[in-house]
């Protein structure tokens, strides 16, 4: 019997727009006060100060239109941003700077998050939905060179890329990227030789949210449908579904698997955030608050496990806070 969800720890509004993307940076003076970085419809990044529940800075790069993707690049100083004029902006916050350093044009009209892997001190491998329908675009950060184009066989029907993940087995080890599809399936690609590994069908409907931990070599994607699918990697590199989960209501927008592997969120169409046990896919928790569809959600990575945090990013232009601190 799942115990009664808590209230939310406390709720940040302001933003004045839905919510589409948020991320912690838990590094910095205050190692144990992260920086929250929220990006809103209305194209503003708000940087939260946790202490104060208040926006410290509001940053405008993307010509008002919606920010859905916002990372950090080893630390809260170095900000990566991604919106729908098309444009993934890079930004320069030291000693309270605002200004955007560089920019990377897409040419992608869609609305799939690009993912960032570290390749070593100060350099990031970035991937991010092209120009050309199928086709996914490699490039190493700073330099903007370009690694390679991932396209699919001639005749393949995947439809735009949904979601992506770059990883690494191990450090320095060869950077692979799964991509998840409209038509419903996942692609492993090796990033180095520029081709696909595996396929698999996980979805009736777009994928439209991926996780992956490389520890265990197992994943789970979310669609539109009422469907959670784990599936795993085998040693040959093969992806195979693991198991699926029924959901109560369709529609996941995000899935996101916290930093220390114990349990995983979910961002529901039904305004309800999920929790599951990330080992046997347990039902722990219905956080229900959000009066609309939830966009995203992000756990912090504090030191202490007592202090660790769930953001969760709505349409309804509220982010709430909760704690999740289990001893299991």
């Amino acid at each position: 019997m799942a115990l009664p969800p808590p209230d939310p720890q406390f709720v940040l509004r302001g933003t004045s727009a839905a919510i589409h993307t948020l991320h912690f940076s838990c590094g910095g003076q205050e190692p144990d006060l992260p920086v929250l970085f929220s990006g809103s419809e209305n194209g503003l990044i708000h940087v939260w100060n946790l202490k104060t529940h208040r926006a410290d800075t509001a940053l405008d790069g993307h010509g008002r239109k919606s920010v859905y993707c916002v990372e950090t690049m080893g630390g809260k100083d170095r900000l990566l941003s991604q919106g729908r004029d098309q444009r993934i902006c890079l930004w320069d916050l030291a000693e309270g700077r605002t200004s955007v350093t560089d920019s990377v044009c897409t040419e992608h009209v869609g609305f799939c998050r690009c993912s960032l892997v570290q390749l070593a001190q100060g350099r990031w491998l970035m991937a991010t939905a092209a120009k050309g329908l199928q086709e996914v675009q490699v490039l190493e950060l700073p330099s903007k060179t370009s690694v390679c184009t991932l396209k699919p066989e001639v005749g393949a029907k995947l439809g735009m890329p949904m979601c992506l993940k770059l990883w690494q087995l191990s450090c320095g080890s060869q950077p692979l990227l799964l991509a998840g599809y409209e038509d419903g399936s996942v692609i492993l690609w090796n990033v180095t030789m520029g081709k696909a590994l595996s396929q698999l069908i996980c979805h009736q409907e777009p994928v439209m949210s991926l996780d992956f931990d490389s520890e265990r070599t197992k994943g789970i994607s979310g669609s539109s449908e009422k469907v959670l699918c784990i599936w795993s990697l085998n040693e040959q590199q093969n992806l195979q579904v693991y198991k699926t989960h029924e959901l109560v209501n369709a529609g996941i927008s995000d899935i996101t698997i916290r930093p220390d592997k114990k349990i995983l969120a979910t961002a529901g169409w039904d305004h309800r955030i999920r929790i599951f046990g990330w080992k046997k896919l347990k039902p722990l928790a219905v956080l229900d608050y959000h009066t609309a569809a939830v966009h995203c959600v992000s756990f912090s990575e504090h030191r202490n496990p007592r202090e660790r945090l769930l953001a969760a990013g709505s349409r309804d232009q509220r982010i709430s806070l909760w704690s999740l601190y289990t001893q299991s």
